[in-house]
């Protein structure tokens, strides 16, 4: 297995022979052979690969010393990519090192601080009750009381899908079980809520409200604003 990934770019075409057969006529193409053995053919018309060959796959070249010839690509289905190289304009390998993956920005964690310090946000005069208030089957995200007293869950996604609202529903069958809660209503927030989610949500009495991330934060410059 290579310990880096490896980009040529050459004057190639394409061919595939498994389930059905494809080919790539002669143009200048970017080859990129992943650290596990991925073999990608990419173009720039498409942030998608032309073709590919993804690892578990063998990689054997048969090429000069200018790096013109065939590489054949095999998986363990038998499937083959074979790229026929005439020319080579580049050919290089990098190590990328340890990969930290990817840190969102404004993930839900994020958001519950954010609006739980922020919780006026849903209405004056309300106030915290607790974050991520347990219930049977799990904590709530923000447990709230309006202005007149009431009790309001809030569960908080970055983007509200139907299965949020369903989350939301199960916690608010339980909490208004509790009489020192009930009657307790629910709000369901995220950065983006889907209008299929929106529409089961106030069909059961639920309060849809979409965050605005940067305001939340602070950093939102209301001035620089064309509305």
């Amino acid at each position: 297995m290579l310990a880096c990934v490896r980009v040529v770019i050459a004057q190639c075409s394409v061919d595939y022979a498994g389930r059905l057969s494809a080919h790539l006529p002669m143009a200048t193409r970017a080859l990129m052979v992943k650290g596990d053995g991925t073999v990608l053919i990419h173009s720039d018309t498409s942030h998608r690969p032309l073709n590919w060959m993804a690892s578990p796959c063998t990689l054997v070249t048969k090429v000069d010393d200018s790096g013109v010839g065939n590489w054949v690509v095999t998986n363990k289905g038998g499937e083959t990519l074979t790229i026929t190289i005439e020319d080579v304009l580049h050919d290089s390998a990098h190590d990328l090192g340890i990969e930290p993956g990817l840190i969102k920005d404004g993930v839900e964690a994020q958001l519950q601080v954010l609006l739980a310090a922020n919780v006026e946000t849903l209405g004056e005069g309300w106030r915290l009750v607790r974050r991520e208030y347990p219930t049977a089957i799990g904590p709530v995200d923000l447990l709230c009381r309006d202005d007149a007293g009431g009790t309001v869950a809030v569960e908080i996604k970055r983007r509200g899908e139907i299965s949020g609202v369903e989350q939301l529903t199960r916690y608010l069958e339980l909490l208004n079980r509790d009489p020192l809660l009930a009657p307790v209503r629910g709000i369901y927030a995220a950065q983006e809520i889907r209008p299929q989610a929106r529409t089961l949500a106030e069909d059961r009495g639920i309060r849809c409200v979409e965050l605005d991330y940067d305001a939340l934060r602070g950093v939102d410059d209301s001035e620089s604003r064309l509305f």
